[in-house]
């Protein structure tokens, strides 16, 4: 696969691990990757993951699944030459389920992922989060701030786990000289969410098409930062195109109020819904926004599709597929 950007840097893949490959973000990725002609290897054990995202991909020249948890030691066929760790329960529903497991996925799967890639020479990629920050004091973040996370708090299953996870990749790449980086996700969304995932869109897109109350925490006012999926493979792939070890911000600068939200998925899908308050989660962020100077002046990256045209795509795809869980 030639991963080329326009006046940006430029690598030649032959052949990527995508663990977590089944999830929402790497299922995209797979297919990404299977586009641009690159042979790729799906690990995933679906405790998250779901076999529907990557039904499409079985049959594709190129693509093996191999179902495996990367806690613990897992083997592919053929050397990669990329190796992309996005396993790690992502949405609150999932992590809060699954505590032990987040942490295990985001200490050991980090490990054997990392291993992986030493052993094959290949780039190493890290899927960490915005979530590092916590509920930040800086506004908006950039890659210096070293955040403000509570390490025994409900969500800390998953914020410490990915604070782990960089690192271990980062002690890797100095002991080991692994070429290695960590991308920082912010708020990614789009087509092949889990209606019932627990996160902000898709909850407010499946409550409206139901005609249901859309269930804003707190008063609204939180902010988030939404990135499209789309914009958010092609930022993944200019990280791991360069030798970049970052930490590098992946999302879009556009802040919106979850209660802003809320009235534009209602506006965009026609509903009559309303919006119902109810409690806000224990250490939900007040703001969440990133700064992208980095990846804009590194990778030649930033988003192009803005909120309301993300949205409709969404919308569009939960109508096609009204059973999505």
């Amino acid at each position: 696969m030639d991963t080329a950007f326009p006046n940006g840097p430029r690598r030649d893949w032959e052949h990527a691990v995508v663990t977590g490959g089944a999830g929402f973000v790497g299922s995209h990725l797979c297919t990404a990757l299977l586009d641009a002609g690159a042979a790729v290897t799906c690990v995933d054990d679906f405790s998250t993951g779901r076999r529907a995202n990557i039904a499409g991909l079985l049959d594709r020249e190129g693509f093996t699944l191999v179902e495996a948890n990367v806690s613990e030691p897992f083997a592919v066929r053929r050397r990669p030459d990329l190796v992309l760790h996005f396993a790690s329960p992502a949405s609150p529903a999932d992590y809060l389920r699954l505590p032990l497991h987040t942490l295990e996925v985001g200490s050991s799967g980090t490990r054997h992922a990392l291993e992986l890639a030493h052993r094959s020479e290949a780039r190493f990629l890290l899927a960490s989060t915005s979530e590092v920050y916590g509920d930040p004091h800086q506004h908006p973040q950039n890659e210096r701030y070293w955040g403000n996370v509570n390490p025994v708090g409900p969500r800390s299953v998953y914020d410490e786990a990915k604070r782990f996870g960089e690192a271990l990749t980062t002690a890797e790449a100095e002991v080991h000289g692994t070429d290695a980086g960590i991308v920082r996700l912010f708020n990614t969304y789009g087509p092949g969410m889990r209606g019932h995932d627990g996160r902000a869109v898709p909850t407010f897109v499946r409550q409206a098409l139901a005609g249901e109350p859309l269930t804003v925490t707190g008063d609204g006012m939180q902010t988030r930062s939404l990135c499209y999926i789309d914009d958010t493979v092609a930022g993944i792939l200019a990280a791991a195109a360069h030798t970049l070890r970052g930490p590098v911000n992946i999302g879009n600068p556009h802040e919106l109020t979850v209660l802003e939200l809320a009235r534009l998925v209602i506006e965009l899908t026609g509903s009559s819904s309303d919006v119902r308050y109810v409690d806000r989660p224990v250490d939900d962020p007040a703001v969440r926004c990133p700064d992208i100077t980095l990846a804009r002046d590194k990778l030649q990256w930033e988003p192009r599709v803005d909120a309301e045209e993300g949205l409709r795509r969404t919308i569009a795809w939960f109508r096609e597929h009204a059973d999505a869980s």
